[in-house]
């Protein structure tokens, strides 16, 4: 996969080209399925999208999107567990029914000995001795059936909690992104559409996408050798870099978005900032020889929620400033504003960064 461009326009080209050159059909899960293979956001994704060969059949396309896009097959994945916990709640059923009848043999055992002891017909020593020592051997029995019931009863609750887990696991895989452990494009179109989820007065924020200028420091061949710890490095130094209370998500290759719940300018610009000397001070090695790489510089687009009418347009603008950035050279931060004069037309501050 060439990924040497992030630009969603052409990756999406290359996309529905692609789909029509391997004869796949245009369902919705066969695009993002292809989409993310050539995006190139998950390396493995990417490699076993190459060993299925030119031509792939459906079911080798839902095999592999079982496990790298799980929110599509959401049903066969619920049926599954559904069909687990059924055979859950019937082994417990069976294990209650074999307990009841247990504890009802003991019962019987215990009204029969109690009328040998508290007879007025005191009858023999033997009887009354034979009495005892069947309830005694069936206190011990009850004893050994209540210590098992209680393994089987620990078991199940165990398998349970599995199941438990495994949903979990798959609900969260719908909005992760892989690589990074951050949240992917679908997560942070959720957070933005909370923004305006009263349109009349959306929430106070400023949304930045920011794209890692690698092609500024390395050629396409290196970026293709160095995209896996260029990824995780720059996805782990962005998480650690900005506040838990904020959101921060990858999209695609080395673009991510931001989410800062401040409508400050200041605010946002020394959150950038802060952002920018984070890059500048975290020195790149060679995953192999170790030798250092030095340290890369970012873009960005930026604009407050009160610029934009939709979540939409808040997102739109922000890229549209983004690539205002990279036109410019790189290493920018364009911040989206409205004409003070109020007009439709529109007004670019650019700051550069460092």
């Amino acid at each position: 996969m060439n990924q040497k461009k992030s630009s969603t326009n052409d990756v999406a080209l290359r996309v529905a080209s692609a789909m029509q050159q391997m004869g796949i059909d245009g369902l919705p899960r066969n695009y993002e399925l292809v989409y993310e293979a050539y995006a190139g956001a998950n390396p493995e994704l990417v490699r076993d999208f190459i060993a299925l060969g030119k031509f792939k059949t459906q079911g080798a396309l839902d095999e592999l999107g079982r496990k790298y896009l799980p929110h599509h097959h959401e049903e066969a994945v619920l049926q599954r567990s559904a069909g687990a916990v059924r055979d859950e709640m019937t082994n417990f059923m069976a294990l209650l029914q074999e307990e009841q009848t247990s504890l009802s043999d003991y019962g019987r055992l215990i009204g029969e000995a109690s009328q040998a002891i508290f007879s007025t017909d005191q009858g023999t020593a033997q009887a009354l001795g034979s009495s005892i020592e069947r309830l005694r051997q069936a206190t011990e029995r009850q004893f050994t059936r209540n210590a098992a019931m209680e393994a089987r009863v620990a078991n199940q609750s165990e398998n349970m909690e599995a199941i438990q887990h495994d949903l979990a696991a798959f609900e969260a895989t719908k909005f992760t992104d892989a690589a990074t452990g951050l949240g992917n494009r679908r997560a942070f179109n959720k957070s933005v559409a909370r923004v305006y989820a009263n349109a009349e007065m959306p929430l106070s924020c400023a949304l930045a996408v920011v794209e890692i200028d690698v092609g500024k420091r390395f050629s396409p061949v290196q970026v293709e050798a160095l995209n896996d710890y260029l990824v995780r490095h720059y996805g782990s130094l962005i998480k650690r870099t900005t506040p838990s209370t904020d959101v921060v998500c990858r999209f695609d290759g080395f673009r991510f978005g931001f989410l800062f719940f401040t409508s400050d300018e200041t605010e946002v610009g020394r959150l950038m900032a802060l952002l920018r000397t984070a890059f500048a001070t975290a020195t790149l090695k060679h995953p192999e020889t170790m030798r250092s790489l030095g340290s890369l510089t970012f873009s960005a687009g930026v604009c407050m929620a009160g610029a934009a009418g939709n979540a939409f347009d808040f997102v739109n603008l922000a890229e549209k400033s983004l690539q205002q950035a990279l036109a410019a050279g790189g290493n920018r931060i364009v911040l989206h504003r409205d004409n003070e004069s109020g007009g439709e037309g529109k007004d670019w501050m650019l700051y550069k960064a460092g």
